[in-house]
Protein backbone atom coordinates (compact mmCIF):
# COMPACT_ATOMS: atom_id res chain seq x y z
CA UNK A 1 0.00 0.00 0.00
CA UNK A 2 1.86 3.06 -1.10
CA UNK A 3 1.51 6.39 1.13
CA UNK A 4 0.34 8.40 -2.17
CA UNK A 5 -2.58 5.69 -2.53
CA UNK A 6 -6.37 6.33 -2.29
CA UNK A 7 -7.17 2.91 0.16
CA UNK A 8 -4.22 4.20 2.19
CA UNK A 9 -5.45 8.26 2.03
CA UNK A 10 -9.35 7.19 2.18
CA UNK A 11 -9.29 4.57 4.18
CA UNK A 12 -6.40 2.87 6.43
CA UNK A 13 -4.76 5.98 7.84
CA UNK A 14 -8.30 7.54 8.87
CA UNK A 15 -9.89 4.40 10.39
CA UNK A 16 -5.80 2.94 11.72
CA UNK A 17 -6.00 6.67 13.49
CA UNK A 18 -9.61 7.16 14.96
CA UNK A 19 -9.27 3.78 16.19
CA UNK A 20 -6.21 3.81 17.65
CA UNK A 21 -7.11 7.03 20.18
CA UNK A 22 -10.62 6.02 20.78
CA UNK A 23 -8.84 3.02 22.37
CA UNK A 24 -6.61 5.02 24.15
CA UNK A 25 -8.85 7.71 24.94
CA UNK A 26 -11.41 4.67 27.20
CA UNK A 27 -8.24 3.29 28.39
CA UNK A 28 -7.41 0.45 26.28
CA UNK A 29 -3.77 1.27 25.73
CA UNK A 30 -2.33 -2.42 25.15
CA UNK A 31 -5.54 -3.40 23.20
CA UNK A 32 -4.43 0.75 21.56
CA UNK A 33 -1.46 -0.98 20.90
CA UNK A 34 -2.41 -4.58 19.35
CA UNK A 35 -4.72 -2.43 16.80
CA UNK A 36 -2.18 0.02 15.98
CA UNK A 37 0.37 -3.80 15.42
CA UNK A 38 -2.14 -5.34 13.54
CA UNK A 39 -2.55 -2.42 11.23
CA UNK A 40 1.06 -2.31 10.49
CA UNK A 41 1.29 -6.02 9.95
CA UNK A 42 -1.94 -5.35 7.25
CA UNK A 43 0.11 -2.42 5.65
CA UNK A 44 2.88 -4.81 5.11
CA UNK A 45 1.25 -7.72 3.65
CA UNK A 46 -0.85 -5.51 1.18
CA UNK A 47 1.79 -6.26 -1.39
CA UNK A 48 2.42 -10.27 -0.44
CA UNK A 49 0.86 -11.28 2.42
CA UNK A 50 3.34 -14.48 2.12
CA UNK A 51 6.21 -12.67 3.49
CA UNK A 52 4.15 -11.49 6.52
CA UNK A 53 5.30 -14.96 8.11
CA UNK A 54 8.80 -14.22 7.46
CA UNK A 55 8.94 -10.53 9.14
CA UNK A 56 6.64 -11.91 11.73
CA UNK A 57 8.81 -15.20 12.40
CA UNK A 58 11.99 -13.28 12.27
CA UNK A 59 10.38 -10.32 14.89
CA UNK A 60 9.87 -13.39 17.35
CA UNK A 61 12.96 -14.76 17.34
CA UNK A 62 15.30 -11.77 17.33
CA UNK A 63 12.99 -10.28 20.20
CA UNK A 64 13.93 -13.74 22.78
CA UNK A 65 17.55 -14.05 21.19
CA UNK A 66 18.16 -10.62 22.03
CA UNK A 67 16.60 -11.13 25.63
CA UNK A 68 18.64 -14.21 26.05
CA UNK A 69 22.05 -12.33 25.25
CA UNK A 70 21.53 -9.65 27.94
CA UNK A 71 21.44 -12.50 30.40
CA UNK A 72 23.94 -14.91 29.57
CA UNK A 73 27.27 -14.38 31.79
CA UNK A 74 29.62 -16.27 30.52
CA UNK A 75 31.74 -13.94 28.53
CA UNK A 76 32.17 -16.79 25.74
CA UNK A 77 28.91 -18.31 25.43
CA UNK A 78 27.17 -14.63 24.80
CA UNK A 79 29.69 -14.21 21.83
CA UNK A 80 28.91 -17.25 20.13
CA UNK A 81 25.27 -16.49 20.95
CA UNK A 82 26.18 -13.23 19.63
CA UNK A 83 27.45 -14.23 15.92
CA UNK A 84 24.78 -16.59 15.87
CA UNK A 85 22.45 -14.72 15.98
CA UNK A 86 24.14 -11.88 13.79
CA UNK A 87 24.39 -14.83 11.03
CA UNK A 88 20.71 -15.88 11.46
CA UNK A 89 19.99 -12.52 10.31
CA UNK A 90 22.77 -12.19 7.61
CA UNK A 91 21.80 -15.81 6.35
CA UNK A 92 18.06 -14.42 5.65
CA UNK A 93 19.01 -11.29 3.56
CA UNK A 94 21.73 -13.34 1.75
CA UNK A 95 19.28 -16.01 0.90
CA UNK A 96 16.56 -13.46 -0.49
CA UNK A 97 18.41 -10.59 -2.18
CA UNK A 98 22.04 -11.83 -3.10
CA UNK A 99 21.93 -15.52 -3.97
CA UNK A 100 20.89 -14.98 -7.74
CA UNK A 101 23.46 -12.21 -7.91
CA UNK A 102 26.41 -14.92 -6.44
CA UNK A 103 25.04 -17.49 -8.65
CA UNK A 104 25.01 -15.67 -11.53
CA UNK A 105 28.79 -14.58 -11.17
CA UNK A 106 29.85 -17.86 -9.85
CA UNK A 107 28.77 -18.77 -13.56
CA UNK A 108 30.82 -16.22 -15.08
CA UNK A 109 33.66 -16.82 -13.43
CA UNK A 110 33.78 -20.74 -13.24
CA UNK A 111 31.99 -20.80 -16.80
CA UNK A 112 29.01 -22.80 -15.28
CA UNK A 113 26.01 -23.19 -15.75
CA UNK A 114 23.96 -23.33 -12.33
CA UNK A 115 20.62 -22.52 -13.31
CA UNK A 116 18.21 -21.01 -9.85
CA UNK A 117 14.60 -19.56 -10.08
CA UNK A 118 14.36 -15.92 -9.41
CA UNK A 119 14.13 -15.40 -5.73
CA UNK A 120 11.69 -12.98 -5.02
CA UNK A 121 12.73 -9.68 -2.62
CA UNK A 122 10.72 -9.04 0.74
CA UNK A 123 9.89 -5.84 0.93
CA UNK A 124 11.47 -4.02 3.13
CA UNK A 125 14.26 -6.73 4.50
CA UNK A 126 17.31 -4.49 4.34
CA UNK A 127 15.55 -2.00 6.60
CA UNK A 128 14.02 -4.29 9.08
CA UNK A 129 17.71 -6.39 8.93
CA UNK A 130 19.73 -3.08 9.90
CA UNK A 131 16.95 -2.78 12.82
CA UNK A 132 17.61 -6.36 14.08
CA UNK A 133 21.41 -6.00 13.64
CA UNK A 134 21.36 -3.11 15.94
CA UNK A 135 18.78 -4.53 18.63
CA UNK A 136 21.16 -7.80 18.61
CA UNK A 137 24.44 -6.11 18.41
CA UNK A 138 22.76 -3.62 21.64
CA UNK A 139 21.44 -6.66 23.17
CA UNK A 140 25.17 -8.61 23.16
CA UNK A 141 25.94 -5.31 25.13
CA UNK A 142 23.59 -5.50 27.88
CA UNK A 143 21.25 -2.93 26.73
CA UNK A 144 17.99 -3.91 26.11
CA UNK A 145 16.87 -5.55 29.46
CA UNK A 146 13.33 -5.67 30.37
CA UNK A 147 12.04 -4.66 26.46
CA UNK A 148 7.97 -5.10 26.56
CA UNK A 149 7.41 -7.76 23.75
CA UNK A 150 4.41 -5.65 22.05
CA UNK A 151 6.44 -2.60 22.18
CA UNK A 152 9.37 -4.33 20.55
CA UNK A 153 7.06 -5.66 17.90
CA UNK A 154 5.85 -1.93 17.18
CA UNK A 155 9.03 -0.87 16.73
CA UNK A 156 10.01 -2.89 14.11
CA UNK A 157 6.61 -3.17 12.32
CA UNK A 158 5.51 0.78 12.94
CA UNK A 159 3.97 1.13 8.92
CA UNK A 160 4.87 4.83 8.99
CA UNK A 161 8.88 3.71 8.58
CA UNK A 162 8.49 0.12 8.12
CA UNK A 163 8.87 -0.15 4.44
CA UNK A 164 11.74 2.49 3.75
CA UNK A 165 12.59 4.33 6.61
CA UNK A 166 13.85 6.43 8.26
CA UNK A 167 15.78 3.51 9.66
CA UNK A 168 15.01 3.86 13.41
CA UNK A 169 16.93 3.01 16.64
CA UNK A 170 14.96 0.78 19.43
CA UNK A 171 16.54 3.10 22.22
CA UNK A 172 14.70 6.10 20.45
CA UNK A 173 11.32 4.43 19.65
CA UNK A 174 10.50 1.85 22.16
CA UNK A 175 10.16 4.43 24.93
CA UNK A 176 7.54 6.28 22.99
CA UNK A 177 5.29 3.77 22.73
CA UNK A 178 5.94 2.93 26.78
CA UNK A 179 5.49 7.24 27.22
CA UNK A 180 1.55 7.87 28.54
CA UNK A 181 1.47 11.04 27.54
CA UNK A 182 1.68 10.14 23.70
CA UNK A 183 -1.20 7.92 23.86
CA UNK A 184 -3.85 10.62 23.86
CA UNK A 185 -5.02 12.67 20.88
CA UNK A 186 -3.07 15.87 20.44
CA UNK A 187 -3.94 18.42 17.77
CA UNK A 188 -0.95 20.63 17.76
CA UNK A 189 0.68 17.02 16.85
CA UNK A 190 -1.71 16.14 14.43
CA UNK A 191 -1.68 19.52 12.50
CA UNK A 192 2.22 19.53 11.80
CA UNK A 193 2.23 15.86 10.99
CA UNK A 194 -0.70 16.34 8.43
CA UNK A 195 1.68 19.80 7.28
CA UNK A 196 4.76 17.39 6.90
CA UNK A 197 2.96 14.72 5.25
CA UNK A 198 1.23 17.35 2.57
CA UNK A 199 4.50 18.41 1.98
CA UNK A 200 6.05 14.94 0.84
CA UNK A 201 3.12 14.40 -0.72
CA UNK A 202 3.77 17.21 -3.50
CA UNK A 203 7.52 16.29 -3.37
CA UNK A 204 6.61 12.56 -4.63
CA UNK A 205 3.99 13.06 -6.90
CA UNK A 206 4.56 16.48 -8.52
CA UNK A 207 7.80 16.76 -8.28
CA UNK A 208 9.91 13.42 -8.11
CA UNK A 209 6.71 11.52 -10.31
CA UNK A 210 7.76 14.39 -12.94
CA UNK A 211 11.07 14.16 -13.40
CA UNK A 212 11.29 10.31 -13.52
CA UNK A 213 9.23 10.59 -16.71
CA UNK A 214 12.98 12.30 -18.37
CA UNK A 215 15.00 10.03 -15.93
CA UNK A 216 13.41 6.87 -17.37
CA UNK A 217 13.26 7.63 -20.88
CA UNK A 218 16.75 8.39 -20.80
CA UNK A 219 17.84 5.67 -18.58
CA UNK A 220 15.37 3.40 -21.56
CA UNK A 221 18.02 4.14 -24.18
CA UNK A 222 20.81 4.64 -22.53
CA UNK A 223 23.27 3.57 -25.37
CA UNK A 224 22.29 6.10 -27.70
CA UNK A 225 21.90 9.71 -25.86
CA UNK A 226 23.73 12.72 -26.77
CA UNK A 227 26.25 14.45 -25.18
CA UNK A 228 23.18 17.08 -24.19
CA UNK A 229 20.83 14.29 -23.29
CA UNK A 230 23.22 12.03 -21.37
CA UNK A 231 23.20 15.51 -18.60
CA UNK A 232 19.73 16.42 -18.83
CA UNK A 233 19.12 12.37 -17.72
CA UNK A 234 21.33 11.92 -15.06
CA UNK A 235 20.50 15.23 -13.28
CA UNK A 236 17.04 14.30 -14.03
CA UNK A 237 17.18 11.04 -11.56
CA UNK A 238 19.58 13.21 -9.21
CA UNK A 239 16.84 15.41 -8.58
CA UNK A 240 13.89 12.68 -8.67
CA UNK A 241 15.91 10.43 -6.18
CA UNK A 242 15.70 13.23 -3.59
CA UNK A 243 12.20 14.49 -3.97
CA UNK A 244 10.94 10.50 -4.13
CA UNK A 245 13.25 9.71 -1.03
CA UNK A 246 13.39 12.44 0.69
CA UNK A 247 9.35 12.59 0.23
CA UNK A 248 8.93 9.39 1.57
CA UNK A 249 10.47 10.24 4.07
CA UNK A 250 8.70 13.59 5.12
CA UNK A 251 5.64 11.37 4.74
CA UNK A 252 6.85 8.54 6.67
CA UNK A 253 8.03 11.23 9.77
CA UNK A 254 4.30 13.56 9.26
CA UNK A 255 2.49 9.97 9.94
CA UNK A 256 4.75 8.84 12.71
CA UNK A 257 3.57 12.50 13.99
CA UNK A 258 -0.41 11.82 13.48
CA UNK A 259 0.10 8.83 16.48
CA UNK A 260 2.71 11.10 18.12
CA UNK A 261 5.70 9.01 17.51
CA UNK A 262 8.78 11.44 16.65
CA UNK A 263 11.01 9.80 13.73
CA UNK A 264 14.35 11.03 12.98
CA UNK A 265 14.84 13.30 10.37
CA UNK A 266 16.60 11.64 7.22
CA UNK A 267 17.31 14.28 4.76
CA UNK A 268 18.85 18.24 5.45
CA UNK A 269 19.09 20.00 1.60
CA UNK A 270 22.19 17.71 1.07
CA UNK A 271 22.35 18.95 -2.54
CA UNK A 272 23.41 22.32 -0.23
CA UNK A 273 26.82 20.29 0.86
CA UNK A 274 29.95 22.01 0.21
CA UNK A 275 31.70 18.43 0.38
CA UNK A 276 31.17 14.65 0.13
CA UNK A 277 31.37 14.52 3.97
CA UNK A 278 28.86 17.48 4.33
CA UNK A 279 26.60 15.37 2.03
CA UNK A 280 26.72 12.39 3.86
CA UNK A 281 25.49 14.58 7.20
CA UNK A 282 22.38 15.65 4.86
CA UNK A 283 21.71 12.22 2.59
CA UNK A 284 19.79 9.48 4.04
CA UNK A 285 21.23 10.82 7.68
CA UNK A 286 19.90 7.40 9.70
CA UNK A 287 22.11 4.97 6.93
CA UNK A 288 25.01 6.72 7.44
CA UNK A 289 24.48 6.99 11.43
CA UNK A 290 23.89 3.11 11.23
CA UNK A 291 26.95 2.62 9.51
CA UNK A 292 28.70 4.75 11.40
CA UNK A 293 27.84 2.75 14.50
CA UNK A 294 28.01 -0.63 13.55
CA UNK A 295 30.19 -1.13 10.71
CA UNK A 296 33.10 2.27 10.67
CA UNK A 297 33.39 2.57 14.53
CA UNK A 298 33.33 -1.53 15.07
CA UNK A 299 36.16 -2.22 12.42
CA UNK A 300 38.42 0.86 14.60
CA UNK A 301 37.20 3.90 13.08
CA UNK A 302 39.87 6.62 13.11
CA UNK A 303 41.47 5.24 16.46
CA UNK A 304 44.45 2.81 14.60
CA UNK A 305 46.14 5.42 12.51
CA UNK A 306 45.39 6.91 9.21
CA UNK A 307 46.08 4.37 6.53
CA UNK A 308 43.11 2.18 8.82
CA UNK A 309 40.98 5.01 8.86
CA UNK A 310 40.63 5.68 5.31
CA UNK A 311 40.25 1.46 4.89
CA UNK A 312 37.44 1.72 7.29
CA UNK A 313 36.20 4.52 5.37
CA UNK A 314 36.25 2.41 2.15
CA UNK A 315 34.94 -0.62 3.47
CA UNK A 316 31.95 1.08 5.01
CA UNK A 317 31.08 2.59 2.08
CA UNK A 318 31.36 -0.69 -0.13
CA UNK A 319 28.49 -2.38 2.35
CA UNK A 320 27.19 0.87 1.92
CA UNK A 321 27.31 0.31 -1.58
CA UNK A 322 25.73 -3.64 -1.27
CA UNK A 323 23.04 -2.83 1.12
CA UNK A 324 21.32 -0.83 -1.60
CA UNK A 325 21.07 -4.14 -4.28
CA UNK A 326 22.67 -7.23 -5.39
CA UNK A 327 24.33 -5.82 -8.25
CA UNK A 328 27.90 -4.52 -9.43
CA UNK A 329 26.51 -1.05 -10.00
CA UNK A 330 25.78 -0.37 -6.41
CA UNK A 331 29.08 -1.71 -5.17
CA UNK A 332 30.81 0.88 -7.67
CA UNK A 333 28.61 3.25 -6.52
CA UNK A 334 29.42 2.77 -2.85
CA UNK A 335 33.32 2.47 -3.88
CA UNK A 336 33.03 6.17 -5.64
CA UNK A 337 31.61 7.26 -2.56
CA UNK A 338 34.34 5.69 0.11
CA UNK A 339 37.13 7.43 -2.19
CA UNK A 340 35.62 10.09 -2.59
CA UNK A 341 35.62 10.35 0.91
CA UNK A 342 39.41 9.27 1.38
CA UNK A 343 40.19 11.91 -1.04
CA UNK A 344 38.57 14.37 0.98
CA UNK A 345 39.91 13.60 3.93
CA UNK A 346 43.76 13.71 2.33
CA UNK A 347 42.80 17.13 0.88
CA UNK A 348 41.65 18.65 4.62
CA UNK A 349 45.51 17.52 5.48
CA UNK A 350 46.97 20.02 2.78
CA UNK A 351 44.82 22.97 4.39
CA UNK A 352 44.03 24.18 1.34
CA UNK A 353 40.48 25.77 1.42
CA UNK A 354 38.48 26.17 -1.42
CA UNK A 355 35.28 28.45 -1.24
CA UNK A 356 31.82 27.48 -0.69
CA UNK A 357 30.62 27.61 -4.60
CA UNK A 358 33.37 25.87 -5.49
CA UNK A 359 33.12 23.14 -2.88
CA UNK A 360 29.31 22.87 -3.90
CA UNK A 361 29.99 22.63 -7.55
CA UNK A 362 32.62 19.60 -7.05
CA UNK A 363 30.38 17.98 -4.76
CA UNK A 364 27.24 18.34 -7.32
CA UNK A 365 29.18 17.45 -10.10
CA UNK A 366 30.65 14.07 -8.65
CA UNK A 367 27.31 12.70 -6.54
CA UNK A 368 25.65 13.10 -10.00
CA UNK A 369 28.49 11.31 -11.81
CA UNK A 370 27.93 8.57 -8.70
CA UNK A 371 24.48 8.42 -9.11
CA UNK A 372 24.84 7.07 -12.66
CA UNK A 373 25.98 3.85 -11.29
CA UNK A 374 23.24 3.85 -8.95
CA UNK A 375 20.45 4.40 -11.46
CA UNK A 376 21.57 2.35 -14.52
CA UNK A 377 20.39 -1.15 -14.95
CA UNK A 378 24.00 -2.29 -15.64
CA UNK A 379 27.72 -1.40 -15.65
CA UNK A 380 27.76 -1.17 -19.31
CA UNK A 381 24.81 1.37 -19.94
CA UNK A 382 26.17 3.05 -17.17
CA UNK A 383 29.48 3.80 -18.65
CA UNK A 384 27.49 4.92 -21.95
CA UNK A 385 25.66 7.39 -20.11
CA UNK A 386 29.46 8.78 -18.57
CA UNK A 387 31.03 8.70 -21.95
CA UNK A 388 28.10 10.90 -23.64
CA UNK A 389 28.58 13.22 -20.48
CA UNK A 390 32.16 13.51 -21.23
CA UNK A 391 31.26 13.86 -25.49
CA UNK A 392 32.93 10.42 -26.17
CA UNK A 393 31.05 8.01 -28.46
CA UNK A 394 27.43 10.35 -27.76
CA UNK A 395 25.38 10.56 -30.72
CA UNK A 396 24.99 13.75 -32.96
CA UNK A 397 22.19 16.15 -30.97
CA UNK A 398 19.11 16.48 -33.17
CA UNK A 399 16.72 17.24 -30.99
CA UNK A 400 15.72 16.09 -27.43
CA UNK A 401 15.15 12.73 -26.73
CA UNK A 402 14.02 13.16 -23.30
CA UNK A 403 12.34 16.23 -23.19
CA UNK A 404 9.31 15.59 -25.10
CA UNK A 405 6.29 17.02 -22.95
CA UNK A 406 6.81 21.32 -22.88
CA UNK A 407 4.32 21.01 -20.54
CA UNK A 408 6.23 19.36 -17.82
CA UNK A 409 8.86 22.27 -18.24
CA UNK A 410 7.19 24.33 -15.02
CA UNK A 411 7.58 21.33 -12.91
CA UNK A 412 11.05 20.42 -13.66
CA UNK A 413 11.86 24.24 -13.47
CA UNK A 414 10.33 24.35 -9.83
CA UNK A 415 11.62 21.25 -8.83
CA UNK A 416 15.52 22.35 -9.57
CA UNK A 417 14.55 25.77 -7.76
CA UNK A 418 13.17 24.16 -4.51
CA UNK A 419 16.13 21.99 -4.59
CA UNK A 420 17.68 25.06 -2.71
CA UNK A 421 15.32 26.69 -0.62
CA UNK A 422 13.93 25.59 2.91
CA UNK A 423 13.30 22.07 3.17
CA UNK A 424 10.54 20.18 5.55
CA UNK A 425 12.34 19.64 8.32
CA UNK A 426 12.83 23.21 8.53
CA UNK A 427 8.90 24.15 7.25
CA UNK A 428 7.97 22.22 9.82
CA UNK A 429 9.71 24.23 12.90
CA UNK A 430 8.26 27.30 11.64
CA UNK A 431 4.41 25.46 11.43
CA UNK A 432 2.21 27.74 13.39
CA UNK A 433 -1.66 27.31 14.06
CA UNK A 434 -2.62 30.03 11.93
CA UNK A 435 -4.65 31.02 9.17
CA UNK A 436 -1.96 31.00 6.99
CA UNK A 437 -0.69 27.27 7.59
CA UNK A 438 -3.94 26.24 7.62
CA UNK A 439 -3.94 28.06 3.53
CA UNK A 440 -0.73 26.05 2.76
CA UNK A 441 -2.11 23.32 3.82
CA UNK A 442 -5.52 23.68 1.89
CA UNK A 443 -3.27 24.78 -1.39
CA UNK A 444 -0.59 21.53 -1.06
CA UNK A 445 -4.42 19.26 -0.66
CA UNK A 446 -5.43 20.70 -3.41
CA UNK A 447 -2.65 20.31 -5.64
CA UNK A 448 -2.08 16.51 -4.53
CA UNK A 449 -5.64 15.85 -5.36
CA UNK A 450 -4.55 17.01 -8.95
CA UNK A 451 -1.50 14.90 -9.05
CA UNK A 452 -3.19 11.78 -7.54
CA UNK A 453 -4.65 10.82 -10.77
CA UNK A 454 -1.87 11.85 -12.61
CA UNK A 455 -1.08 8.58 -15.24
CA UNK A 456 2.80 9.41 -14.03
CA UNK A 457 2.58 7.89 -10.42
CA UNK A 458 5.42 5.71 -9.64
CA UNK A 459 6.29 3.61 -6.69
CA UNK A 460 8.57 4.68 -4.36
CA UNK A 461 12.58 4.30 -5.59
CA UNK A 462 13.52 2.80 -2.13
CA UNK A 463 11.00 -0.20 -2.44
CA UNK A 464 13.24 -2.08 -4.10
CA UNK A 465 16.11 -2.11 -1.82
Amino acid sequence: MLFNSFEFLAFFLPITLTVYFLLNKYGFDKPGKVWLLACSLFFYAWWKPIFLLLICTSMVINYFAGQKLNYIENPKTRKIFYITCLLGNLSVLLYYKYTNFIVDNFNLLLTEDIVIDKIALPLAISFFTFQKFAYITDSYKGKTKGYDFLNFCLFVAFFPQLIAGPIVHHKDIMPQFQDESKKQFNTENFLKGLYIFLLGLIKKIAIADTFAIVANAGYGDATHLSFVDSWITSIAYAVQLYFDFSGYSDMAIGAGLLFNITLPINFNSPYKATNLQDFWRRWHITLGNFLREYIYIPLGGNRKGELLTLNNLMVTFLVGGIWHGANWTFLIWGFMHGFGLVVHRLWQKTKIVISDSVGLLITLLYVNFAWVFFRATSVGDALAVLKSMVGIGSVSYTGSKVLTDIYIYPTLVAGMFFLFLKNPPQLAKEFRFNTQHLLYMLGLTLIGLIYLNSITSNDFLYFDF
